[in-house]
């Protein structure tokens, strides 16, 4: 979360940020850092959108955290809407961004969570734009 916090300072909308990596390697923690912070807002109220898909944060400059997991194509990624997020002057927050596949047109960060075992991650952040 700390470095989530840290990294939100460099964050400008519009932005997508795509964050891949296993399940449990830690990028719903991440996210509440860098949330809480673009947000205003406490990290124990960002939650992962698992079930809703996305999570709309922040009154003036929006923060959208979209969850791909359950994703399993073309078809349901288009029912998702996202087409109306990415055209905001917002921040979107895209787990599982690997499902989104090449056809993003502005991402601004890619960044990979590598679970090494016990508590120890490896985030590797390479910007785009």
């Amino acid at each position: 979360m700390d470095f989530g916090r840290e990294l939100a300072k460099e964050i400008h909308p519009p932005c997508v940020v795509l964050l891949e990596g296993e399940l449990g390697s830690g990028k719903t923690t991440f996210t509440k850092g860098i949330v809480a912070s673009l947000a205003s807002i406490p990290e124990d109220e960002v939650t992962s959108p698992s079930f809703t898909l996305v999570h709309e944060y922040g009154a003036g400059g929006k923060v959208y955290h979209v969850d791909l997991y359950r994703i399993e194509g073309e078809r349901d990624l288009a029912t998702l809407g996202l087409d109306d997020l990415l055209g905001q002057d917002a921040t979107v927050l895209i787990e599982w961004g690997e499902k989104f596949g090449e056809g993003l047109q502005r991402p601004c960060l890619r960044i990979r969570f590598d679970h090494l075992g016990n508590d120890d991650r490896r985030i590797t952040v390479e910007r785009l734009d």
